[in-house]
C-alpha cells in the first residue's frame, strides 16, 4: 500500500500545498486501485499530476468542512462536462449522511439529481467496514465541530518478502481532538496519518476542534501506532514546533507531511 500527499495545508490551501487529499493505492486483482481520502480546496489540480481522474475507484470524506470536501464540485465537473464523455461508472463516494445535498448546494444544483448522475452516495455508519477492492475501510466517529466526523482506517492484506499475507494498516485521523474513537481507529497502525492543526502555548486551550502536535503524540503512544505522520498544519505553523511537541510524548517514527511526497506502507 502507498501513500501520496497531495494536499496537507490546513484548513486552507497554502503557497506549497493544497487543502487535504491523500491518494492510496494498492494492487490486487491483476490491477492498481486507487482511493481518495478527501478532495479539500484545491486538491483537484494536483490530483491529477499522480493519476487521470479516470483511474479514481472512490472517494473517502472524513467530514464535510470546505477543506476536505470541496473540490467534489470540480470533480463533478470534469465527469458531467467532459466533452469527450466520461466513459465510466458513476464515482462511488462515502461520506456523512448531508454529502450529496452539501455538495448539491454548493454548487448551487437542485438536490434532485443533483450529483447524483456522476458520483454513487453512500453513507457512514459508525464502525461498519466498507470493502473496496484490497481495501477495507472504517470510519470511527471522532470529535470535531461538525455534523459528523469521523477518523477512517485502511487495512490492506499483502504478501511480505516471503509472500505470506501480511495486513497493512493506515489511519488518518481527519479532524479532531483527543478521543477514544481515535485511538480505537488508529491501533497498531502501521502508518499514523494525524492532523496536528494547533499549538501548545497558542490553542491548547481550545477543546473539541483540532489536535496539537502535543496531543497528536499522545494519541500516536495510546495507540501503540508505530509511525506519526502529522499532517494538516495550517500555513502559519512551524513545522519545527509541531515535531517537537508530539517528539516529547510519542518515541516512534515522527514526521511531518510534505505535498508531492510518498509513503510505503
Amino acid at each position: 500500500m502507498k501513500l501520496t500527499i497531495v494536499g496537507c495545508s490546513g484548513s486552507f490551501p497554502g503557497p506549497q500545498s493544497p487543502a487535504s487529499c491523500y491518494l492510496i493505492t494498492a494492487e490486487a486483482e491483476g490491477r492498481t486501485w486507487r482511493i481518495l481520502l478527501d478532495l479539500g480546496n484545491g486538491s483537484l489540480g494536483a490530483l491529477q499530476r499522480y493519476m487521470d481522474l479516470r483511474q479514481i475507484d472512490a472517494v473517502f470524506l472524513s467530514h464535510l468542512h470546505p477543506d476536505h470536501c470541496m473540490d467534489l464540485c470540480g470533480l463533478h465537473v470534469a465527469v458531467h462536462w467532459d466533452p469527450a464523455g466520461w466513459g465510466r461508472a458513476r464515482i462511488p463516494v462515502w461520506g456523512p449522511a448531508a454529502t450529496a445535498d452539501r455538495m448539491a448546494t454548493a454548487y448551487g444544483l437542485a438536490l434532485n439529481p443533483g450529483m447524483h448522475e456522476d458520483f454513487e452516495f453512500h453513507s457512514w455508519q459508525d464502525r461498519t467496514e466498507v470493502r473496496l477492492g484490497p481495501f477495507r475501510i472504517t470510519p470511527y466517529a471522532v470529535l470535531h465541530p461538525a455534523e459528523e466526523a469521523y477518523a477512517l482506517r485502511i487495512e490492506v492484506s499483502e504478501p511480505n518478502a516471503e509472500g505470506v499475507p501480511e495486513t497493512r494498516v493506515l489511519t488518518y485521523s481527519g479532524d479532531t481532538d483527543s478521543c477514544e474513537g481515535l485511538i480505537e481507529a488508529a491501533a497498531e497502525a502501521d502508518l499514523f496519518l494525524c492532523e496536528a492543526a494547533f499549538q501548545e502555548g497558542r490553542d491548547d486551550g481550545i477543546s473539541g476542534v483540532h489536535l496539537t502536535g502535543l496531543r497528536a503524540g499522545e494519541m500516536a503512544h495510546a495507540a501503540a501506532a508505530k509511525r506519526l505522520l502529522l499532517t494538516h498544519l495550517p500555513v502559519w505553523n512551524d513545522a519545527n514546533v509541531s515535531i517537537c511537541e508530539a517528539r516529547s510524548r510519542y518515541s516512534g517514527q515522527l514526521a511531518v507531511a510534505v505535498a508531492g511526497v510518498s509513503y510505503t506502507i
